[in-house]
Parts: structure tokens; C-alpha cells; sequence
């Protein structure tokens, strides 16, 4: 496959990623046809899988689950384009993130290759953690996780979150979407985002939605009334209606506050009225 050809089919799997149109799906290469994602929301993730760590340790997904969100990444290490795209896009939004990896969230990229190595996975994770260090963010080793497994595992997790790919012998590679997921700390599917762009300001509002506000500010809070995460596009948008009932019941809150202290102060004037006026009170 010359980097051409390449490059098209890298397009059309990030195009397929939010659903083929039946056109697409006439038109594509055969092996694309059993590449997409289907939103999964709300599914819990079998915290029992099995994978090896970055060391070879036997490790379950369930033992990432607990106090944090999580970013899933599905890849696979010797992925020659797509997938080095994906992560790419993922450090890039997590440096621009004023969330803290470590602190309020963590990080999983799990490899659909069963033929990747833990060797592998390491040297792929001391290179992103370390460019994460680079913008003075605290050491992430710990808390972004590189993860390979067998074909059962990697099926199980793939099905959960709807992940569908394919294997192309003729040039021993995948073909595979592009998108980066939230998971709830417990390991529910929350969000996805495709593509290898992740906006910062979609990356954090995720990662608040699913830790169900237990991270973020109060600004977030506000801003997740505003903005509400459109499954098709995979992106949050502006939500007119709670804008309008926002700004109506922030009208009807100034107009009480005018009328409590107009009332306040004719009231004031009225008491101090006689008072200035001694004779209008012996009369």
C-alpha cells in the first residue's frame, strides 16, 4: 500500500467512525465495510478481562476502576499511521487540558493487536509520558496505562465498546476508526470523540460528565447546562433552549432583586418620613 492509498483509507476510516451513509457503504473497499463504531453509552466494561501491563504482569481492567474517569484509547502499536494519529491527538488534548492526568483522571491505550508485545507497550508509553512531562505536567507512568492481550480478551473489549475493525492479510495491517472514549470510574462508556482532533473544551467537559461533576468547577457545571454531547457528531454543542430558560430565570431573578429593594427602600422612606417632619407628627 503506497502512502497515497494509505493516507485515503486512514480518511475514510475516521469518516466511518460516526456511521457509513448507504452510499459510503456502496463505494468503500470491502475490507472498510466491517469498520465502524457504535456508541455503546452506559455499557459496562468486564472489569474480569485480562491483559499484561507494560512489565508482562497479568493485569484486569477492573483494577484501573475506582475514584477517576478514564480515557480509553483502542490501538494498536505497530500501527505504521492511523493509530500513531490517534495518540498523538490524545497527548496533544491532555497537555491542553487543565485537568490533570494522575490527579483527575486516568489513562488506558489498549492494543487489538494480540501479536503486540508488553515490550512494546512500554517503550510506546515511556514516549508519551515523557512528552506529557515535557509541558511541566507531573510524571504520568503511573497513571497512563499501555496494555496488550490475547484475542479473547481484545474481543470482549472490543464488542463492549463497540469498536469493529478488520484485518487485511494482504498487507498484514488493520483497518480500524479513529476515536478516543470516556469511561465513568466505575467503567461505563460515557463519551466518544472522533477522529485524531479532540477539542480541549470537549475533552474536559467528557471527562466532568462522566466523573459525574466530581471534578471541575463550578463553571463547568454551568457550562454543561449550556452545552449538551450530541452522540452523532460525537461533540458537545450549544443548547439553545436551556440558554433561553438560563437567561430567563436569571431575568426574572434580577427583576425580584430590583423589586425587594424598591420595596425596601419606599418602605425606608416612609418610616423616616415623620421623623424629619416633627410637625407633620403632632398634627
Amino acid at each position: 500500500m503506497n502512502a497515497r492509498t494509505m493516507a485515503a483509507s486512514c480518511l475514510a476510516a475516521i469518516a466511518l467512525a460516526a456511521g457509513p451513509s448507504r452510499a459510503q457503504v456502496n463505494t468503500m473497499p470491502p475490507i472498510l465495510r466491517e469498520v465502524s463504531i457504535t456508541q455503546n453509552l452506559n455499557a459496562q466494561i468486564p472489569a474480569g478481562l485480562a491483559f499484561r501491563d507494560e512489565n508482562g504482569n497479568t493485569v484486569h481492567l477492573g483494577d484501573y476502576f475506582g475514584s477517576r474517569p478514564i480515557v480509553l484509547s483502542l490501538v494498536y502499536f505497530n500501527c505504521p499511521a492511523l493509530c500513531t494519529e490517534v495518540l498523538n491527538g490524545e497527548l496533544h488534548t491532555m497537555q491542553a487540558s487543565s485537568l490533570t492526568l494522575g490527579k483527575d483522571y486516568d489513562a488506558i491505550s489498549v492494543s487489538f493487536d494480540p501479536k503486540d508485545t508488553p515490550e512494546l507497550a512500554k517503550s510506546k508509553r515511556d514516549v508519551y509520558t515523557a512528552q506529557y512531562r515535557q509541558f511541566g505536567r507531573p510524571a504520568a507512568a503511573q497513571n497512563w496505562h499501555f496494555l496488550t492481550g490475547d484475542a479473547a480478551s481484545i474481543n470482549a473489549l472490543t464488542q463492549a465498546v463497540g469498536f469493529h475493525y478488520a484485518y487485511d492479510p494482504a498487507i498484514n495491517q488493520y483497518a480500524h476508526a479513529a476515536a478516543l472514549m470516556l469511561l465513568t470510574p466505575d467503567g461505563r462508556m460515557s463519551r466518544y470523540f472522533y477522529g485524531v482532533i479532540y477539542p480541549a473544551r470537549d475533552f474536559r467537559l467528557g471527562l466532568v460528565d462522566a466523573s459525574n461533576g466530581k471534578i471541575g468547577t463550578l463553571t463547568d457545571q454551568a457550562m454543561l447546562f449550556c452545552y449538551q454531547y450530541d452522540p452523532e457528531t460525537g461533540k458537545y454543542g450549544v443548547v439553545v433552549m436551556n440558554i433561553v430558560r438560563s437567561g430567563g430565570a436569571l431575568t426574572l431573578l434580577a427583576l425580584g432583586i430590583f423589586m425587594f429593594v424598591m420595596f425596601r427602600r419606599d418602605r425606608r422612606n416612609a418610616v423616616a418620613s415623620p421623623a424629619a417632619n416633627p410637625a407633620a407628627k403632632v398634627s
